[in-house]
């Protein structure tokens, strides 16, 4: 009895001292979530909302960010326990009209799976 107490209590304080999943104005997220791998290209008329707006993505869980923005298009484990997920912005190689440049949205998670840091990123790909 005591235990069942003490551990509805722990949940308690964790649903109530998380971050409530924020709203990303100007961004239709449906469109955003459909555009896989930006292969649409639906997603790049999003980058200036998402650059202005991205510290709203700062202190999520991985669970919360993908009910906001969905299934990342790529993750990437780093050897100190980081997560990467990347949300590609512009085409990705793979799609039909891929290019060899991509933008991509980069959210780093810590070991605890918060995230710490969300930047834009361009890259050449080889």
């Amino acid at each position: 009895m005591k235990q069942s107490l003490l551990l509805s209590v722990f949940v308690a304080l964790c649903v109530s001292c998380s971050k409530p999943i924020p709203e990303l104005t100007g961004i239709d997220l449906t469109i955003w979530k459909n555009d896989l791998r930006g292969c649409s290209g639906n997603r790049e008329k999003y980058v200036e909302d998402l650059r202005i707006q991205r510290d709203k993505l700062k202190g999520l869980s991985e669970r919360d960010l993908v009910k906001l923005l969905g299934s990342p298009d790529q993750t990437d484990l780093s050897e100190h326990h980081e997560k990467f997920y990347y949300y590609f912005i512009t085409p990705a190689g793979d799609c039909v009209k891929g290019d060899s440049a991509l933008t991509s949205l980069v959210v780093r998670f810590n070991a605890t799976g918060v995230s710490k840091e969300v930047t834009i990123d361009q890259k050449t790909l080889k």
